[in-house]
């Protein structure tokens, strides 16, 4: 698995979601757990993980979707 995305806002990971499942792309969020324990006050963030063959065909679809990723 690949890191596609880290981020502390919720909605963000909400919609990559939908967006990489509408494509067909499995994608699965880290540091959910982590997050929850610090009270929702976010400042530990998740990491939107998708498998290393499916990295780049979903990086370009948050690129079309103005969705920032480090790469």
């Amino acid at each position: 698995m690949k890191e596609l995305l880290r981020s502390t806002d919720p909605t963000v990971l909400a919609f990559a979601s939908a967006l990489l499942q509408g494509e067909d792309i499995d994608c699965f969020q880290m540091d959910v757990n982590m997050s929850i324990l610090e009270g929702g006050i976010g400042i530990f963030p998740r990491r939107m993980m998708v498998r290393s063959q499916d990295y780049d065909r979903a990086a370009r679809v948050m690129q079309d979707n103005d969705i920032p990723i480090d790469r």
